[in-house]
């Protein structure tokens, strides 16, 4: 998290149920456009198909995929295999869910990374709500921290968790999916702070 240029950002938000953050696909191809070297684009899915995500990947060179619906180990396995791509899965840390275990099953199918976002019991991501983060396993596998992060605790839960990356949405908007500058440059700045040793 030290160099810019290794960070991965989730530049496309491609669902198939609306949301303010959603593009389509056009809006994600001309958005890539823009994206420099050495950083990496990642399709976010909610229990799209093969086919649908084989649609997409036809109009747009998305690096990743991820999976962020009810998608079991074996069908982010079976998918990813027919499109090609790499592929992490985001797993909403529920009261009475043993981490360890989930991630493993993921990590066993062959996820590059495991995301552990917030859970709710009706959204599949965005709620603004963090979980108690000393769930947050020390494990082989990549693991990002997704849920309620903001400028003013990405820090703490950078240092708290260890993660391996964040991931941010809701947290460096001035309104519901429009992003702000200046609460972007803060975050970052946390993020640093944060991973320095």
């Amino acid at each position: 998290m030290h160099n810019d240029q290794l960070m991965v950002f989730e530049l496309t938000n491609i669902k198939f149920n609306r949301t303010p953050r959603h593009v389509s696909a056009a809006q994600a191809k001309e958005l890539i456009r823009h994206v420099p070297a050495y950083v990496q684009t990642v399709g976010l899915f909610v229990n799209a198909t093969a086919d649908d995500i084989a649609d997409v990947l036809k109009q747009v060179a998305l690096d990743i995929i991820q999976f962020h619906g009810d998608e079991t180990p074996e069908d982010c396995q079976a998918i990813a295999a027919q499109v090609g791509r790499r592929w992490y899965k985001a797993i909403q840390v529920k009261p009475e869910l043993d981490v360890v275990a989930e991630v493993q099953r993921f990590q066993q199918a062959g996820a590059s990374a495991v995301l552990l976002d917030a859970w709710h019991p009706e959204l599949k991501g965005g709620t603004g709500h963090s979980f108690d983060w000393s769930q947050f396993p020390k494990l082989d596998i990549p693991l990002i921290l997704a849920g309620g992060l903001t400028p003013t605790n990405v820090e703490d839960a950078i240092k708290t968790t260890g993660a391996y990356a964040v991931d941010v949405s809701g947290g460096v908007e001035s309104a519901k999916g429009i992003k702000d500058q200046q609460l972007i440059e803060n975050f970052m700045q946390g993020v640093h702070r944060g991973s320095a040793k």
